[in-house]
């Protein structure tokens, strides 16, 4: 495991959080102004490789359900979403709507927290020490209207690359899963691409999906403490591999992307405050790799394009997302 995983001797948590944003923080890589981060790495050169990897046109959507039945139990007002049907075909029926002719129609509102279920992390989601991303002040960035600099609408025409998934679950565990509590390190992540071949390296540009198989215990047991309890992730260690591999983004399926108990006594979520404003990397959370991977451990190959924009909300941290891996 790298040393970066826990602290060593004499060095706080803090400190190696410290030192960890230092070594691997891109602030001011692509200017000054730059609000895309690591989204940068997707060119159109890389657009026009993730397109080319389309044989099939066999489609997964990798967004969990978006429902009133989980997984969320109110950790800093995260709720489940509110579904409330506005019109139904009741009123039709019964010529209830004020429509000519017979026209009836149906409409809902729901009310939801942005990251309640399948979502992307935006970079005006975590500071590092008052820090947002490119060494923004946090409050001059992230006010009550909104983020006013890097606001997810930012990536809204950016998220589609070459994916890659890595089937960690199936390589490292057993039975397909990892154990709640299990640490990801860049030595599982480089085992995970030599069992799976060399269609899953992992390069500049690329959006990695990481299966551990938490989510696949939840459907078959129960959500559980699947929101914010203990789970499979990254270890703090993979800083590195993160910021050396020059990937443009990497989703989980889990709540919270890192190993949860996180490996530093007293912190929470490290690799977050290492990740986000300091690398610039928009990290994914609560997606479902599940059929994908089914069909890449059928057929060996384990990259495809892959489209995931978010919403074009203005100003928000965070947005819900319907990602699509076309194969």
């Amino acid at each position: 495991m790298s040393t970066e995983a826990r602290p060593r001797a004499g060095v706080s948590a803090e400190q190696a959080i410290n030192q960890a944003a230092e070594r691997y923080r891109n602030w001011g890589r692509w200017g000054e102004d730059d609000v895309l981060g690591t989204l940068n790495f997707i060119t159109e050169d890389k657009r026009v490789q993730a397109a080319s990897l389309v044989r099939s046109g066999i489609t997964f959507s990798l967004s969990q359900p978006f429902s009133s039945e989980g997984p969320q139990k109110g950790w800093r007002r995260r709720t489940n979403p509110v579904h409330t049907m506005t019109d139904t075909g009741v009123e039709a029926e019964h010529n209830m709507q004020g429509f000519p002719h017979g026209f009836g129609g149906a409409d809902d509102v729901i009310s939801m927290p942005l990251q309640c279920s399948t979502q992307w992390d935006g970079l005006g989601h975590i500071f590092d020490r008052g820090k947002a991303w490119n060494g923004r002040r946090a409050g001059s960035v992230v006010t009550s209207e909104g983020d006013q600099v890097t606001g997810i609408e930012t990536a809204a025409s950016h998220i589609l690359s070459r994916g890659v998934l890595l089937d960690v679950g199936r390589a490292c565990g057993v039975d397909g899963e990892l154990p709640d509590g299990f640490a990801i390190t860049e030595e599982h992540l480089e085992q995970t691409i030599a069992v799976q071949g060399p269609n899953s390296q992992v390069g500049r540009g690329d959006i990695v999906i990481i299966r551990t198989g938490q989510y696949t215990r939840a459907k078959r047991l129960g959500w559980q403490d699947y929101a914010g309890g203990s789970a499979p992730g990254l270890s703090f260690g993979t800083a590195g591999w993160l910021h050396r591999s020059e990937i443009a983004a990497i989703a989980t399926d889990t709540w919270g992307f890192e190993v949860r108990p996180n490996e530093f006594d007293g912190a929470f979520q490290p690799l977050h405050q290492v990740a986000i404003p300091n690398i610039g990397l928009f990290l994914g959370e609560m997606w479902d790799p599940d059929g994908l991977a089914l069909h890449c451990a059928e057929d060996g190959i384990y990259e495809f394009m892959l489209s995931a924009a978010p919403l074009h909300i203005v100003g928000a941290v965070g947005s819900p997302v319907n990602p699509l891996a076309i194969k």
